[in-house]
């Protein structure tokens, strides 16, 4: 059976369960919850680019992780909103425009482990060979980490995907509120075993290297902090390496929660919120927890309001001196 020949090129979405009661207050929620994320990561963004005392290879990686979540939001995010409101149980969306969705999630998801590796290699670096840390962390090296996370992303993915779409289809429902690469091989009916030894292969590759190397960084950097006597280093090391675990961990335990219940139909609604929360809660967590624990960014933010501010008050009284 040739690949569109079933059903045309239209699939059908299994949408959330959410009642009719709930809809719109899910709808306000997720809503607000978009906005401070695009609001935060872009306001960090650019933040950063117009700050000259900002331009150092920390904040420039975590510009690429920002920008990595205002990418894995929108690629969810307003499809979820717009299918709440939406009047009919079914759901439709074009198998070309699912597999492009399929194909952002996927790279969202896996530029989120390289980028946290480039992020983890930077404080190795600056904790473990300080005196070395201009010398190996130059703006080459910085565009290089960059470019390698989102290319290394990339190749991954589109081979990922590309086994998928290669398979003829003979239903036309997808299981899930998005499209993912485990949604797109089960509308096949032939065999997917090579997308499944690729798929297992990639995961153990992404994780396998992203765990290996997080983890012996941080053991490097725990090593260094026990043998010095510096508390203000040893401080300085443990805010930002809890800052960056705690961002960490929350990646695995989500991206693993949603792997598994791929495995258990009977936990589909489960599923679907879990898969939506992993492109909606990390976003908004990551915003939050770098914006707030760097103490340069924070300064910077705490500038930026007491500037507002105090203009905001000038020109109260200049309004009130011409009233009167």
């Amino acid at each position: 059976m040739k690949n569109g020949s079933f059903g045309g090129d239209i699939l059908i979405l299994e949408a959330l369960n959410v009642t009719y009661q709930s809809s719109i207050p899910a709808f306000i929620l997720l809503l607000l919850i978009y906005i401070f994320i695009m609001v935060s990561n872009i306001g960090l963004v650019v933040l950063i680019t117009m700050e000259r005392s900002l331009h150092q290879p920390m904040y420039l990686l975590l510009c690429n992780m920002s920008i990595n979540d205002v990418f894995g939001a929108t690629i969810v995010i307003p499809h979820v909103l717009r299918d709440i409101l939406a009047s009919d149980s079914l759901r439709y969306i074009r198998y070309n425009d699912c597999v492009v969705q399929a194909f952002c999630v996927h790279l969202h998801a896996s530029a989120s482990h390289t980028v946290l590796m480039s992020m983890a290699f930077d404080r190795y670096v600056a904790i473990c060979n300080p005196l070395r840390y201009a010398t190996i962390m130059t703006h080459r090296m910085v565009v290089g980490l960059s470019v390698t996370e989102w290319g290394t992303a990339f190749v991954m993915v589109l081979i990922l995907i590309g086994l998928s779409v290669r398979l003829p289809r003979c239903r036309s429902v997808i299981l899930n509120p998005f499209c993912d690469n485990a949604s797109l091989f089960k509308l096949s009916c032939e065999s997917v075993l090579i997308n499944n030894i690729y798929g297992l292969s990639y995961v153990v590759v992404l994780l396998g290297s992203s765990i290996c190397s997080v983890t012996l960084t941080y053991m490097k950097i725990a090593a260094v902090c026990l043998r010095s006597k510096n508390k203000v280093l040893n401080s300085k090391a443990l805010q930002t390496c809890a800052t960056h675990l705690a961002v960490y961990v929350f990646l695995l335990v989500a991206g693993f929660i949603i792997v598994i219940l791929h495995r258990f139909p009977q936990h589909a609604d489960h599923r679907k919120v879990a898969a939506v929360m992993g492109h909606v809660v990390l976003p908004a967590l990551n915003a939050v927890i770098y914006g707030l624990q760097i103490k340069e960014v924070r300064q910077r933010i705490m500038v930026l309001f007491h500037n507002n501010k105090c203009s905001f008050k000038r020109c109260k009284k200049t309004q009130d001196a011409n009233t009167i």
